[in-house]
C-alpha cells in the first residue's frame, strides 16, 4: 500500500464517526418527547421562582440590617447626649456657687487691692467654665422679667410686687439650663401675683 492509499483509508473512518455522531445526535433530538420540554419548562420556572425567593429574601435581609445599622447610630448618639446631660447636671451646683460666690462678696473687699487678683480669678473661672458649657450647646434660661412659661420656670412662691404684671417673673431664686432644646434644669422663680 502507499501512503496516498493509507492516508485516504484513514479519512473514511474519521468521516464516518463524524457523520454518526451527528446522526445520533439529531435522532436524540428528535427523539425527546414534548413532554420532555414541558418538564424542563417547568423546572426552569420553578428555578426562576426560587430565584426570585432568594433575592427576596436577600433584600429584606439587607433592608433589616441597614435599619439595625440606623438604630445603633441613633442609639449611640443617644447615648452621648445622655452622657453629657447627666454630666452638665452634675456640673450646675458648682456654677451656682461661683455665682453665688461673686454675688456676695463685700463690696468694700471688692475696693480692697490685696482681694481684687482672687475676685477677678474666680470670675475668670465662673466665665471659662460658662463658655465650655456653651460651646456644649449649654444655655441659661432667661427668667427675670419675663412671663411664666412652665416649660422653662419653676414658680415657688408668689410675691405682691406692685408695677408687675401677674405671672411675671420678679425674681430667680435659681438659674435654669437648657441643653439644645431639653430642659436640663427648670429656672426656679417668684413670681408677681
Amino acid at each position: 500500500m502507499t501512503r496516498k492509499h493509507h492516508k485516504e483509508q484513514e479519512e473514511i473512518p474519521e468521516t464516518i464517526n463524524t457523520e454518526a455522531a451527528e446522526t445520533a445526535a439529531e435522532e436524540t433530538a428528535a427523539e425527546i418527547p414534548a413532554a420532555t420540554e414541558a418538564d424542563m419548562e417547568a423546572e426552569i420556572a420553578a428555578r426562576d421562582a426560587e430565584i426570585q425567593k432568594l433575592r427576596e429574601e436577600v433584600m429584606r435581609r439587607a433592608a433589616e440590617f441597614e435599619n439595625f445599622r440606623k438604630q445603633k447610630e441613633r442609639e449611640a448618639a443617644q447615648s452621648g447626649v445622655r452622657m453629657l446631660e447627666n454630666t452638665v447636671r452634675d456640673l450646675l451646683p458648682l456654677i451656682d456657687d461661683l455665682k453665688r460666690l461673686m454675688s456676695h462678696i463685700p463690696a468694700e473687699m471688692q475696693e480692697m487691692a490685696e482681694a481684687k487678683p482672687f475676685i477677678e480669678g474666680v470670675e475668670l473661672i465662673r466665665k471659662n467654665f460658662m463658655s465650655l458649657l456653651e460651646n456644649k450647646g449649654v444655655k441659661e434660661i432667661e427668667a427675670k422679667g419675663k412671663v411664666l412659661d412652665v416649660n422653662f420656670h419653676e414658680a415657688i412662691t408668689q410675691i405682691d410686687a406692685p408695677g408687675a404684671e401677674p405671672d411675671t417673673i420678679v425674681e430667680e431664686y435659681q438659674t435654669g439650663y437648657t441643653l439644645g432644646d431639653r430642659v436640663i434644669r427648670h429656672a426656679k422663680v417668684i413670681v408677681a401675683r
